[in-house]
């Protein structure tokens, strides 16, 4: 009996941290990926796209008014399913948490261990999705704002408020993400790294925008030309659009040109 209360106390010890180490090293390597080859990311190249889809909009405001209304109306929808679906859930966790035996002194046993970090997980995506629905609806006002003077850092500026709210949208998800190895860990160690280990897969997959060369006339060219030629996303294609050699990320890092950072403050 000992044996076997050692032998589940090791694993824990040995595979929940590996678990959550495959999902941190995952998310390092996206991150880098998005900062350095955006292109490769369907995060980034959905940047890109925004971007354009703002210019769009914005270059033709008494037409496309409505529809730019209407589509962030639909993204609003969305945030706020998702957003009602965390505070749910953690309701329910909180209520599970109140129910277990209290500790004695200062000790934690490790089934509340595993409940908060799932609580964790579902207040941050409560969080995220809030902050998503903040920007969201700042961004429809914005749209249908006349452009001043200054109308390409106008757009701009319009842009990156929808990029960041995207942004909180993704975070949001990650930590729903998260919470589903944190669920399978109430079941035992095993479960939560092999999740880990599964969902991280899975990511890489759907994250993951750069095609096979198989169908490319030189079978040398990067990613990165790929998709720019696959999507026609060329910025030359449009006066007002950013140069293709911008880093589409930097709307949401709050820099509006390679190498020029913006005040932080809000």
């Amino acid at each position: 009996m000992t044996f076997e209360v050692f032998n589940q106390e090791y694993s824990d010890y040995l595979l929940v941290p590996s678990g959550l180490l495959v999902l941190v090293m995952y998310h390092v390597w996206l991150l880098w990926t998005i900062i350095r080859h955006p292109t490769r990311t369907v995060i980034g190249l959905n940047t890109m796209c925004r971007r354009r889809w703002v210019y769009h909009i914005m270059n033709d405001q008494p037409t496309n008014g409505i529809l730019g209304v209407q589509t962030l109306r639909n993204n609003l929808m969305a945030s706020t399913l998702l957003a009602t679906i965390s505070i749910t859930l953690s309701s329910l966790i909180s209520a599970v948490i109140s129910t277990l035996n209290k500790p004695t002194n200062v000790s934690i046993t490790i089934d509340h261990v595993k409940y908060f970090s799932v609580l964790i997980c579902f207040l941050s995506a409560f969080f995220c999705n809030m902050q998503c629905v903040r920007y969201f609806a700042h961004s429809s006002f914005l749209l249908n704002v006349p452009a001043p003077e200054q109308r390409d850092e106008f757009i701009e500026y319009v842009s990156q408020t929808l990029n960041r709210g995207c942004l909180f949208w993704s975070l949001g998800l990650r930590a729903f993400y998260f919470s589903f190895p944190l669920l399978l860990w109430i079941f035992g160690p095993l479960p939560m790294f092999a999740c880990s280990c599964l969902i991280s897969l899975s990511l890489y997959s759907l994250d993951s925008a750069c095609s096979t060369s198989w169908h490319l006339p030189n079978g040398h060219r990067d990613c990165k030309e790929t998709h720019t030629h696959d999507y026609g996303l060329k910025a030359d294609s449009m006066e007002t659009a950013p140069s293709e050699d911008d880093n589409l990320y930097c709307s949401l890092l709050r820099i509006t040109k390679l190498g020029s950072i913006t005040d932080t403050s809000c």
